[in-house]
């Protein structure tokens, strides 16, 4: 999907005097069994057995290079204690529940995640987002 309409629309507000953006103080990243789609309203987390979205801060990520930004350091989730089913795109949001969807994208390949299995863990470098332009 790439950038949200929430954020397309802040981010031009903000440059034509509109609005003013503040960049949140966290980012969270979250997992969805589903498109989230540009409205967020795709949005489909698991929504039990400990799943969690991820918080980072502004030192987890690259700086934004050719339209794109990745993770710097490794996202890892809490260990499933219940299934959270098949996994298909992951995201940032601005906030650790509901909030706003930032951007998404989808996974390489749908990801199974049952209970006891090893916590889901995006290593440096392999959570890229990009926006695409035009």
């Amino acid at each position: 999907m790439g950038l949200s309409t929430y954020l397309a629309n802040a981010w031009l507000n903000h440059l034509f005097g509109k609005a003013t953006f503040t960049a949140p103080a966290h980012i969270y990243v979250f997992l969805s069994k589903a498109d989230p789609t540009a409205d967020g309203s795709g949005l489909l987390e698991p929504s039990s057995g400990s799943y969690a979205r991820v918080e980072t801060d502004a030192s987890d990520w690259t700086e934004a290079a050719d339209g794109g930004i990745e993770n710097a350091a490794a996202i890892v989730f809490p260990t499933p204690t219940a299934d959270w089913g098949d996994l298909t795109h992951a995201g940032l949001a601005d906030a650790s529940s509901g909030g706003n969807v930032l951007v998404s994208a989808a996974l390489p390949g749908s990801v199974e995640v049952i209970n006891g299995s090893t916590a889901p863990t995006f290593e440096a470098g392999n959570l890229p987002f990009s926006v695409p332009w035009g």
